[in-house]
């Protein structure tokens, strides 16, 4: 078992998932955009569209608006998206991590140019602070929905990494490539998951002062209001 600490950023967007639905469709809607830009709108030949249109029901996005935006990326003059990372160091030295998806670099850079004028930090280069990150699958389950012992053995069997547990949940990692395929195992077994995603875990976590941890997690909510942001990662160490 790890610490606490180990999961507190997954605990403090989960807290936040209901306001962030509206993110999530905005997210696949632009990944099938950028998915038909890529490939053409025929999932049969095109891959990445099969695996961003199977994204979207599992958020229960609409059928509709799912054929919406497959036929709005076929206009040549519909803009394509692209994926764009930044990171940061917010106060007492804490690596922030900004995941986005946009129409517009220039305008997402002076968001971002915005953001740390309004709340502090500065823009880091390329690499200062995602090496003390691992990308990794995560998967969660109400502790209410499955017995530790019978899920454990279904998740490593399944090909996970680790399994752990925060006081409601428990998490299955798993390496991001057999994200997919873990999770079908556990659905198999006919259990629950409460949700799945691809993470970036701290490797180390920054202890903050209170008044760092206030300021932190304001900047981190500008950031996170931000149009076209998707995610926000950090490596503060949250108070229980």
């Amino acid at each position: 078992m790890a610490g606490h600490s180990k999961w507190a950023n997954i605990k403090h967007r989960k807290g936040r998932a209901d306001a962030k639905k509206g993110k999530a469709f905005s997210r696949v809607a632009k990944e099938i955009i950028s998915a038909v830009k890529m490939g053409g709108s025929d999932q049969k030949n095109n891959p990445r569209l099969r695996v961003a249109v199977q994204k979207a029901r599992e958020i229960n996005f609409p059928s509709e608006n799912i054929e919406r935006n497959i036929n709005k990326a076929m206009n040549a003059d519909q803009a394509d998206y692209s994926e764009v990372m930044y990171e940061l160091y917010g106060y007492g030295g804490v690596g922030i991590i900004v995941e986005a998806m946009t129409d517009n670099r220039n305008r997402l850079a002076s968001d971002i140019r915005i953001a740390t004028n309004k709340r502090g930090g500065h823009i880091a280069s390329p690499g200062a602070v995602a090496f003390n990150f691992d990308r990794k699958g995560i998967i969660q389950v109400a502790k209410k929905n499955a017995l530790e012992a019978q899920l454990f053995s279904v998740a490593i069997e399944g090909g996970a990494e680790d399994f752990d547990a925060t006081d409601d949940l428990f998490m299955i990692i798993t390496d991001p490539t057999s994200l997919a395929q873990v999770k079908d195992a556990i659905a198999q077994s006919e259990t629950e998951i409460e949700a799945f995603s691809l993470e970036m875990i701290p490797k180390t976590h920054v202890e903050c002062d209170e008044e760092a941890v206030k300021d932190n997690l304001a900047l981190i909510e500008w950031l996170e209001n931000i149009e076209d942001v998707d995610t926000v990662y950090h490596n503060m160490k949250l108070p229980d």
